[in-house]
């Protein structure tokens, strides 16, 4: 049950952020304030920000069960991974090895840490 609370978490920062991408992408216009129209009308900016209110609340919620030297970092690496991902297949945005690297030693530092709290 604990671990739920980790990964929609995680699944929840990674589509909001996934959301605001598509949010700013044409025929999109960027919100402001000069045409209040675009703001209220951008269904996946409000889904984006809701799915980070989401995430927050979840993250407050795992605290509950992990320390916060074990949380936060599972949280953020799983979300840097995740975005990662998704924004190969969403965007066809490209990633270099030195990127992939990176993201996989986060991950090994994230899984050393969560094990040895256990």
């Amino acid at each position: 049950m604990k671990w739920l609370l980790i990964i929609f978490g995680i699944l929840s920062n990674v589509f909001a952020s996934v959301l605001i991408k598509v949010a700013m992408m044409p025929p999109r216009k960027i919100p402001s304030l000069k045409d209040p129209w675009s703001l209220i009308t951008n269904i996946p900016l409000w889904s984006g920000l809701f799915l980070y209110g989401m995430a927050f609340v979840l993250y407050a919620a795992a605290l509950r069960f992990f320390p916060l030297h074990v949380a936060h970092p599972v949280l953020t690496s799983g979300a840097i991974a995740g975005v990662a991902l998704l924004s190969v297949v969403m965007f066809r945005e490209t990633l270099t090895l030195m990127t992939i690297a990176g993201i996989l030693l986060i991950i090994a530092g994230v899984v050393m840490i969560s094990v040895s709290h256990q």
